[in-house]
């Protein structure tokens, strides 16, 4: 026994000496330079696809959509495989890895002749359509870099949150939020720089070089993942997780006709020794019958282990499992703001038809008037950790602030502002593309200015610093560490549905609205269709949403406190 404590006392002391800040750096490369490489790939992505593939608008969006869904999908596995088999730091290695070489496979769309369609001007004849080797080799690209991403973006944030982690420390969960709060700045910095820099690139110097920057920065941001290696404390995967949550609703159904006892009679129900949980909650209350020891004898071998998994589980087990149950309907009223937040493609095409100057005549290229987003969002981080949450504490008694159900309900409301004005700001420029008789002609540039598309910009820039920042916070405190990447992935995941949410109603109103007088309202001539309606639509889903919210957020039972759970101790080897 005493040869068993000395060894556990000294791998604490190793894994002390291990992560901190001094981890942080090389993490936080790795993600910002794949933000840049991956997200500077995005904005332009439309015309690439329209220009150089010859698709039309409503499909080339459509691709894109359903890009962004499985590439957001893809964490959901990143997270399964990482919690609880290969670990974090394996995941985002071969994430980083398998980025790389998808990055490297669309540049060769750009760089070999062959790769693409001929030129052509569909104004003067009719375009020849993409062959099948073409579409395989863009699409093989695309799916690389969805899986990359997926072990990236699922395990970045958690392994970062590892690193610095402390329960025993009381001011641990301030750490937590300032942490989520810049790390989530950091990246806001490296999409700014991806969608002002790489796009620019892409816009003056082309698709070769445009493609070829990312694929450059992916290399480096591997290497430095690597090169701290030995800086970093690595939680050990929990291969029981998912195997657990299995067995627990397998053991409550076989158990449903099974009389659960009142608290008072004193029931016994099944745990490890030394657990911090000896009773469960009486929320979700039918579970608890897959921990209930209804006899002895026959549920517990002679050691008091389960004899049967599939038919008595832990505490812990039930309680991961009312905890992962109990925040999904919070978590399905963020599918229409990721939904609204993917709605990236069509305000190129609006930029690129309007008077882009800024301050002392510079132009800023159709696919970067999301960096007034970014900086919205940034500029809130900063305000709301460094003003507003001391401010707030002070007089409220709340060291964080708002509470997550609050920032999460402002963001939901600020959406639903930012649909209707990029609906008000559609019908306007239209009109003006109409009156100067550009009705025919997508290319014509109007007087109006693009400063116009800034505000809608700004606003959901805005309502993702509340939203999302606040449901990662929410999941990550709501469940176990060892699930650190599956809260994470829950985000990914709301992202992943809005995508689909957002394809399956482009495509819907697109089928519809061909039969109309006017034609198609997501035409590719963005000055003849009618994207003003479409985005009417998605503000009154929006807001119909923000009501569902209100609903979830009152039925919710708990508070801001961070759920206390039985943890394995961080292994100290890859």
């Amino acid at each position: 026994m005493e040869i068993a404590l000395d060894r556990a006392n000294e791998a604490k002391q190793v894994t002390r000496k291990k992560g901190g800040l001094k981890a942080i750096p090389f993490i936080i490369a790795n993600e910002i330079l794949e933000k840049v490489a991956a997200v500077g790939l995005q904005p332009n992505m439309i015309l690439y696809l329209i220009n150089k593939y010859q698709f039309n608008a409503a499909s080339g969006a459509n691709v894109l959509f359903l890009w962004s869904a499985i590439s957001s999908f893809m964490p959901a596995l990143g997270a399964f495989l990482s919690d609880s088999y290969l670990g974090r730091f394996r995941v985002i290695g071969f994430g980083s890895v398998i980025s790389l070489l998808g990055m490297t496979l669309l540049w060769l769309t750009a760089l070999l002749r062959n790769a693409r369609p001929p030129p052509c001007d569909p104004r003067s004849k009719p375009c020849d359509s993409s062959t099948s080797a073409q579409l395989l080799l863009l699409f093989s690209s695309f799916a690389l870099l969805s899986i990359g991403a997926g072990g990236i973006r699922s395990c970045a944030l958690a392994f970062g949150a590892d690193q610095i982690d402390n329960p025993n420390n009381p001011k641990n969960r301030r750490i937590l939020q300032t942490f989520f709060n810049w790390y989530y700045a950091s990246v806001g910095v490296s999409i700014m720089i991806a969608v002002t820099v790489i796009v620019g690139i892409q816009d003056s110097h082309g698709w070769v070089i445009g493609f070829g920057v990312p694929a450059g920065l992916m290399f480096i941001s591997v290497v430095s993942f690597f090169l701290g290696s030995s800086l970093y404390v690595k939680v050990k995967a929990d291969k029981s997780l998912f195997a657990g949550l299995a067995q627990t609703a397998v053991a409550a159904w076989k158990k449903r006709h099974l009389e659960l006892p009142n608290v008072s009679l004193g029931a016994i129900y099944y745990h490890h020794k030394g657990s911090k949980v000896t009773a469960p909650s009486e929320k979700l209350r039918f579970l608890n019958k897959a921990c209930l020891i209804n006899n002895p004898e026959k549920d517990l071998d002679s050691d008091g282990l389960a004899i049967d998994p599939w038919r008595l589980c832990t505490i812990k087990q039930v309680e991961v499992l009312k905890a992962l149950i109990r925040v999904l309907p919070i978590w399905s009223t963020g599918i229409m703001i990721s939904a609204t937040i993917s709605q990236g493609a069509f305000p190129v095409l609006q930029a690129s038809t309007m008077d882009r100057r800024f301050l002392f005549g510079i132009t800023i290229p159709p696919g970067s008037f999301i960096i007034f987003g970014l900086l919205t969002l940034m500029i809130w981080v900063g305000i709301y950790d460094r003003i507003l949450v001391p401010l707030v504490s002070r007089l409220t008694d709340r060291p964080c602030g708002l509470t997550f159900k609050e920032r999460m309900g402002i963001g939901l409301f600020i959406s639903c502002v930012s649909m209707f004005m990029s609906a008000a700001v559609e019908r306007r420029r239209r009109a003006e593309a109409i009156r100067a008789g550009f009705a025919e002609d997508p290319h014509g540039v109007l007087k109006m200015s693009a400063m116009w598309l800034v505000p809608q910009h700004c606003l959901a820039g805005l309502a993702e610093a509340f939203n999302v920042i606040g449901q990662l916070e929410f999941y990550y405190s709501k469940l176990p560490k060892s699930m650190g990447s599956i809260a994470v992935a829950l985000v990914a995941l709301g992202v992943a549905v809005g995508n689909l949410a957002a394809s399956l109603i482009l495509s819907v109103l697109d089928r519809l609205s061909r039969s109309g007088r006017d034609g198609t309202w997501i035409s590719t001539n963005v000055n003849k269709g009618h994207y003003d309606y479409y985005y009417w639509i998605l503000a009154v889903l929006n807001v119909i949403n923000f009501f569902y919210y209100l609903v979830c957020a009152w039925a919710y039972e708990g508070g801001e406190e961070r759920q206390v759970w039985d943890e394995d101790e961080p292994e100290d080897d890859a």
